[in-house]
């Protein structure tokens, strides 16, 4: 065949292929319908003791999802480490080579749309044996081919490719959503394990320098024991807080430990010691305290949680799939074709008139499978219902954790600033105390209460500051934040636009 025939047969199979994919244009795709929200219309406002907190209004709120991580983070630190964990990552990485598959996977499906055109060349030589030949011809006969084929592709009538593809299609996009969703359950995780970590560092900090001050007054009640002017009881009340703030720095400085060792296995890699968190005590400068991160609505977080969108792209897919089903009850059309030229010799093979085809369509009609249709129908079907189950219950997890995190906001707001007068109480109160035993008025007893009651006030507030902040992020997260490096352009410039 020469080169013009070559062309002929091309525009043949390629008008052949756009007229199928005309024919079926059609599919047995169940129309798509999100379920009803399964959780109430707004979010309950936070309610601290009997009074109803009143949010503070905010001049053009950003939403927390277009709130960019380097922005919600002050910690210079801390941004680093975060950066360390995106390119580190174990999960992260394999939440992305994920995605390649899944294209992958999605590409090779969509394939099987159009058919497959090959070029074939093969020869055949065959012998027959003298004492059955026929007379007069040859004891070896020889034959030769050589074309394009279409091997066994099937006409999507009725949509069971095209279902399929829908089916990988959606996989595809919920691979994406969960790679969404794991980095902002890592930038979340990096910034709790960053603050537990750098609280661990403020109790060691406390507790050493409790350690130091008691030391040094058990010193003192010791020497005072010695002259007779402290009594035995008082001695071992000052030795058991020395002890006891001595267990406490042996527990924290195993727990910092400990706390490296976590941070270090979610980044991926060894966080160098100059991107940790101080251990002089200082206050946590993680993020901004005041941050408010506007809730929004319930229907905000089917746009914004990825994990919410990961399960209906999930469910979907289970819709696509029950067309793949349907059209198992339908015939299906295979077609088998070649254009090439033949013959018995190889010198003659691309001679005048040696062209040859083969066109072998086939329908076949399902009649009797055992009930294997009607089975792959209600297993599909079981299937979407099983997704709209686990689509309502990403929304009702998500309103769970989002409402949890305003309710703890605002009564962490409130712990933290009655913790902290508590703490300025209770050092005027071992001030108060301390003195008047130094001057002979009370007894060392009340001092050391004084003490040891100041000792877990700020034990408490740095633990109260921990949660505050821990909530922050943790309601970052929930609203869809940590996905954007930096804050997203305002929606409403773009809708101008």
């Amino acid at each position: 065949m020469d080169v013009a025939g070559c062309w002929a047969v091309l525009r043949r199979a390629t008008f052949a292929a756009m007229v199928l994919v005309v024919v079926d244009a059609c599919t047995l795709i169940p129309a798509y319908q999100r379920p009803p929200l399964p959780v109430p219309d707004a979010f309950p406002p936070p309610v601290v003791g009997a009074a109803v907190a009143a949010a503070a209004p905010v001049s053009d709120p950003v939403a927390a999802a277009d709130i960019g991580w380097r922005e919600f983070f002050t910690d210079d630190r801390l941004r680093q480490v975060i950066a360390l964990a995106l390119e580190h990552n174990r999960d992260l990485r394999v939440a992305v080579l994920d995605i390649e598959q899944s294209r992958a996977q999605y590409r090779v499906q969509r394939a099987a749309l159009l058919p497959d055109i090959d070029a074939t060349a093969g020869g055949d030589s065959a012998r027959t044996p003298q004492s059955i030949a026929a007379p007069g011809l040859p004891a070896v006969t020889r034959d030769y081919s050589a074309g394009l084929a279409i091997s066994a592709y099937e006409i999507d009538l009725f949509g069971r490719l095209r279902s399929l593809t829908a089916q990988a299609r959606e996989t595809l996009l919920a691979t994406q959503e969960a790679r969404r969703n794991v980095q902002i359950s890592l930038v979340a995780e990096v910034a709790v394990d960053y603050l537990t970590l750098a609280s661990d560092r403020q109790r060691l900090a406390l507790a050493t320098e409790t350690l130091r001050s008691q030391s040094e007054s058990y010193d003192l009640t010791r020497r005072e024991a010695q002259i007779g002017t402290a009594s035995d009881l008082s001695l071992r009340e000052a030795e058991t807080t020395v002890q006891s703030a001595r267990v406490d720095v042996a527990r924290y400085s195993g727990q910092i430990a400990a706390d490296v060792d976590a941070l270090d296995l979610v980044v991926g890699v060894t966080v160098p010691e100059a991107l940790q968190p101080r251990g002089d005590g200082a206050a946590l400068p993680v993020l901004d305290p005041n941050s408010e991160l506007p809730a929004g609505t319930p229907s905000d977080l089917l746009e914004r949680r990825p994990d919410v969108l990961e399960a209906e792209r999930t469910l979907r897919a289970a819709n696509a799939n029950i067309g793949a089903a349907r059209a198992a009850f339908f015939p299906s059309i295979t077609l088998t074709a070649s254009d090439g030229t033949a013959s018995d010799s190889l010198s003659g093979l691309f001679a005048a008139g040696s062209h040859a085809w083969v066109f072998a369509p086939q329908v076949s009609l399902p009649i009797f499978a055992g009930g294997r249709n009607r089975a792959n129908l209600a297993a599909a079907q079981a299937a979407h219902d099983i997704e709209v189950a686990k689509y309502e219950h990403a929304v009702q997890t998500a309103f769970r954790e989002v409402a949890d995190g305003l309710a703890l906001r605002e009564s962490l707001k409130k712990q933290l600033t009655a913790q902290q007068a508590l703490v300025t109480a209770s050092e005027q109160a071992y001030r108060l105390s301390d003195a008047r035993f130094r001057g002979g008025v009370d007894s060392y007893l009340n001092a050391l209460d004084s003490q040891r009651s100041l000792y877990a006030a700020q034990q408490i507030l740095i633990g109260t500051e921990f949660a505050r902040m821990s909530n922050l992020v943790t309601l970052y997260q929930a609203l869809g934040g940590g996905w954007l490096e930096h804050n997203a352009a305002p929606r409403v410039a773009a809708t101008r636009q």
